[in-house]
């Protein structure tokens, strides 16, 4: 047993956590897409490395997909209630900051 659980339930609820991650993902990256434009975000994406803790985060049911939800959440509240813009958001995600 992993967790209270049995290896096959644990197994599924990461599986079950990937597909929900890469479904949001998808979603995000298309609305982005959407509102900036696939030729600005190539113009405008920096170097930033994703951090060692995302990439672990595979391991862990369902982490990635509250990792893109907070992503969204950080677009919505810091950036578009305070008046900034898609591209604005784009490039905070994607250049590493000074």
């Amino acid at each position: 047993m992993i967790a209270g659980i049995n290896e096959q339930d644990f197994i599924a609820y990461i599986i079950f956590g990937l597909i929900l991650n890469f479904l949001f993902s998808i979603l995000f990256g298309m609305y982005l897409s959407k509102n900036i434009g696939m030729q600005e975000m190539m113009n405008s994406k920096g170097d930033k490395q994703q951090s060692t803790l995302v990439g672990l985060s595979l391991f862990v049911p369902f982490a990635k997909m509250f990792i893109t939800l907070y992503r969204v959440s950080i677009l919505q509240i810091y950036f578009l209630n305070k008046g900034h813009t898609h591209k604005e958001f784009w490039v905070y995600m994607t250049n590493k900051q000074s």
